[in-house]
């Protein structure tokens, strides 16, 4: 049985990376990645969803993804699986993630272009009987609908929800109503979590996180001690990465900190089409929006436990 309360804190999207040409995934980049983030203090882990190109991988790569996962960040950390697109692909991950090491399956936002409630609801149910983890619905649009998702939630088949569209207003309505049945996070990152916290969100979802990952489990915790004012001056020097990534329909999510990742030493190759690639003005924009906050990140590191001597930062849950 999933404990939600592992859920309660900063749950990273680790980039993947890889070859040169794009082709291949690279399995040492990828563990050095996460065994260098758990190290700072990152418990959850989403491997191969947005962020890390899930629309882009194959099935036995996203498996190897969670593989990769559970290795590097041990027993203590807590993994879920994406799945999605068609739904054979989706239980040829969900049949396998338990034993690549996975805890619950993140749903996926459905891209099939006649989309409706009765049809989402057929394909959750089939998961939820034939893989054998927990299951997380990611919200990104109209389609599942707050209803669906609370009458999922109320019957057991549905752990918990990653809301991902920037209503708060719909966000406290559905918390106020289902929050004691799901567990509730943002999926919008940094920008938002404050504000979908303060709704009654538990924890958000980062992708900065691979860049800056004390800054942002600062943050967290400082949201979660009440402490407003310090809350919103690192979401103010994290920031900059957010709205960069959120240009021109949120294209640059990945480029950026792939980008980013050559800038403290490591090369995670080329997102895979059509992600788009930067061109050289953009990558001189994107050092000059990083170098403060990296140099923010490394001075956290230079204080923090966990940078020194491999002891977890304490994350509140």
């Amino acid at each position: 049985m999933l404990d939600l309360t592992r859920l309660a804190t900063v749950q990273l999207v680790p980039l993947t990376p890889f070859s040169a040409d794009g082709k291949h995934l690279v399995p040492e980049a990828f563990d050095r990645q996460v065994r260098e983030t758990y190290a700072a203090g990152i418990r959850v882990f989403i491997p191969a969803a947005g962020t890390g190109e899930f629309h882009s991988l194959t099935a036995t790569e996203v498996i190897e993804c969670t593989r990769i996962t559970r290795r590097a960040a041990g027993g203590e950390a807590t993994v879920l699986t994406p799945v999605g697109l068609s739904l054979d692909h989706a239980l040829t991950i969900g049949r396998a993630a338990e034993k690549a090491g996975a805890d619950a399956l993140l749903v996926m936002p459905p891209v099939h272009p006649y989309l409706s409630d009765a049809g989402f609801a057929d394909y959750l149910r089939a998961l939820a009987v034939e893989a054998p983890l927990p299951l997380l619905a990611y919200k990104k649009g109209p389609v599942p609908s707050d209803k669906l998702l609370g009458e999922l939630g109320a019957s057991g088949e549905l752990a918990g929800v990653k809301y991902s569209v920037n209503d708060l207003d719909a966000f406290l309505r559905f918390a106020d109503h289902h929050g004691a049945k799901l567990g509730l996070y943002c999926g919008t990152a940094e920008r938002f979590a404050p504000f979908f916290m303060l709704a009654g969100a538990k924890g958000y979802t980062t992708g900065a996180g691979n860049l800056c990952p004390r800054l942002t489990l600062a943050m967290f915790r400082a949201l979660s001690c009440d402490d407003t004012v310090e809350a919103m001056r690192l979401l103010r020097l994290i920031r900059p990465i957010e709205d960069y990534r959120a240009r021109d329909g949120d294209s640059f999510n990945i480029s950026l900190l792939k980008y980013g990742m050559t800038l403290v030493g490591h090369d995670f190759g080329p997102p895979r089409p059509p992600n788009r690639r930067l061109s050289v003005a953009e990558q001189s924009e994107i050092r000059n929006l990083l170098e403060p906050i990296l140099k923010a990140e490394r001075q956290l590191a230079l204080r923090s436990p966990a940078a020194t001597t491999g002891t977890p930062a304490r994350v509140h849950s």
